[in-house]
């Protein structure tokens, strides 16, 4: 039996916030007759705190898992959190030479120093490896820190580590077809590669919307347009609150946003609401899966809000929106991602950060209850063929399969 190490520094283990990934991929790979060990951190991204390893080992999973020791950090962007990776990066190293007795690595980039130090160790054992591309590093930080000179000084160390590890790939997995191809722009490499969505398990996410819609209340007359996510630096949920004060001007007081998730800039975009006395503006605050579901079904539109200079492609919660079955106002500025929302017609695009367009968009689907539908069927309808994980992952399988039998 072919053996793979499926390395990854953020997944959600037991009743922990995060996402699922590589926790299914782990299991989808076991399903078809591999041995896999799932490698991750002690650390726990989203919660920023060390892990109950015992307790999490309390629970049986079809595949192995193996812990490597991360000191952690507090911002999602900080020297601690360079020093973290770095830390890791080390360990794995450690682990890998101790351990590793493997047929193929998959390993998630970011973190780039972690996925060199197992690219490095494919590579000195002679094994395939394959890069889960789920975000690029430097230029989403980039969004944070963005000074002439000094950026790409502080950036280096990462760019050259991404390069590295793109040297070494024997296949490619990209979230979007924009990542996908990110590690070949310099490399002349030819190699097998594929797009899979992050995606998510439909029959789960419906499962959710069946167990929570009973105790979630909306009133008859009540319009709801729904963002689910981070509240952070990359997703304009500014202009989602100055848009609820627009719409309070124009008298849509039954139009109602709502925001789900949690993330740095929650507090001082709450109280932004507060001054501007956004009344059918709610933060739900961070919820189980199932139950964000459940909110997602019930409402009328959903918005992928991005700010202009971010540098996201197609994301974790795209699957989740579409499996909604409602109408997508979208404004991430991803070429390709644009360009689907078309070509796909399950919603709109708009320029970001601009609360008088996102109203209009609003309004316009507001008052046109056939387009809305005709929109909701087609993203159902994208959901389940191209992010539903059990048939869309099998593409991965695929691709392990052709280079371990090589």
């Amino acid at each position: 039996m072919k053996k793979i190490a499926v390395i990854t520094m953020g997944v959600k283990l037991n009743n922990e916030k995060g996402y699922t990934r590589f926790k299914f991929l782990s299991e989808f790979l076991v399903d078809a007759g591999y041995e896999v060990d799932l490698i991750t951190t002690t650390f726990q991204h989203w919660e920023k705190a060390q892990r109950n390893i015992s307790e999490i080992q309390k629970t049986k999973y079809k595949f192995h898992l193996k812990f490597i020791y991360e000191p952690g950090y507090k911002k999602n962007i900080d020297l601690k959190r360079v020093y973290s990776h770095r830390v890791a990066a080390k360990n794995l190293t450690a682990l890998l030479e101790k351990e590793g007795d493997y047929d193929l690595i998959y390993c998630e980039i970011p973190p780039n120093d972690v996925a060199l130090a197992a690219a490095s160790y494919a590579k000195k054992k002679g094994i395939p490896f394959v890069p889960d591309v789920n975000d690029l590093w430097p230029e989403a930080m980039r969004m944070v820190l963005d000074i002439p000179v000094v950026s790409s000084m502080i950036f280096h160390p990462l760019q050259r580590d991404a390069e590295k590890v793109y040297s070494l790939v024997s296949g490619i997995v990209g979230t979007s077809d924009e990542y996908r191809d990110r590690p070949l722009k310099n490399q002349k490499l030819d190699v097998p590669k594929v797009t899979v969505y992050v995606g998510n398990e439909i029959k789960e996410f419906d499962a959710g919307v069946e167990k929570y819609s009973p105790e979630i209340e909306k009133e008859e007359d009540e319009f709801w347009v729904t963002y689910a996510g981070t509240i952070g630096t990359s997703y304009d949920i500014r202009t989602l609150v100055l848009t609820g004060e627009e719409l309070i001007r124009r008298r849509r007081l039954n139009i109602k946003i709502k925001i789900l998730g949690g993330g740095p800039l929650k507090e001082e975009l709450e109280q932004l609401a507060k001054e501007h006395h956004c009344k059918n503006v709610e933060f739900v605050g961070y919820m189980p899966y199932e139950k964000m579901a459940a909110y997602l079904a019930k409402s009328d539109i959903v918005v992928n809000s991005f700010v202009k200079k971010a540098p996201q492609s197609i994301v974790t919660k795209i699957g989740d929106y579409l499996a909604s079955g409602h109408p997508m106002i979208n404004t991430c500025m991803s070429p390709e991602f644009r360009k689907k929302v078309e070509t796909d017609g399950f919603g709109v695009n708009i320029m970001p950060e601009d609360e008088e367009i996102l109203a209009d968009a609003i309004e316009k689907l507001y008052e046109n209850e056939d387009v809305r539908e005709e929109m909701g069927k087609q993203a159902r309808k994208i959901a389940e063929e191209q992010f539903d994980r059990p048939e869309s992952y099998k593409k991965i399988v695929e691709l392990i399969r052709e280079l371990t039998e090589k």
